[in-house]
């Protein structure tokens, strides 16, 4: 069953390691409507190549 929910989760996974950790978990998170958008320096918002990707793999699962 985890090796199951693990494939499942395998692509956003990786995608949530496309730039630096926590950028795209935030990003995530706010597409998620768990956070608010904004990002304090040094931190940026997540750029706009990978945007569709992670929101494409968080509408596979369901997560928004």
């Amino acid at each position: 069953e985890a090796q199951t929910l693990e494939s499942s989760l395998s692509e956003l996974n990786e995608l949530l390691f496309s730039e630096s950790n926590p950028i795209p978990v935030k990003w995530a998170l706010y597409k998620m409507g768990l956070i608010k958008n904004g990002i304090r320096l040094p931190l940026v918002e997540l750029d706009d190549i990978f945007k569709e990707s992670v929101e494409n793999s968080l509408e596979e699962l369901s997560l928004i």
